[in-house]
């Protein structure tokens, strides 16, 4: 019996088509056979095949990654030290 098939498409952004492609045929298949394994995957078990949720982090991270964002973008300086022993100084300090 032949299997009917029907055309699939979707947009991602270039490099993340590029990633993905590259991930999955170093497990021996295309981007399209592993769509169809996460799908297959999703019917299988009735949701998404894995958890998904909103990460919780804790103030002082939500703070690290804003500082994060602020050097990345040029707004903050990022602070610098001579050597490791001046920072390995400073954080037991902390």
């Amino acid at each position: 019996m032949t299997m009917k098939t029907a055309n699939f498409n979707m947009r991602m952004e270039t490099g993340r088509k590029e990633q993905a492609e590259a991930l999955f045929r170093t497990l021996g298949m295309t981007l399209p056979q592993a769509v169809n394994m996460f799908i297959a995957q999703s019917l299988l078990v009735g949701g998404l095949p894995f958890e998904s949720r909103v990460p919780q982090y804790s103030r002082e991270t939500e703070e690290a990654f804003q500082e994060a964002r602020e050097i990345a973008s040029g707004r903050r300086a990022a602070k610098s030290y001579h050597s490791a022993e001046e920072l390995f100084s400073e954080l037991d300090a902390e």
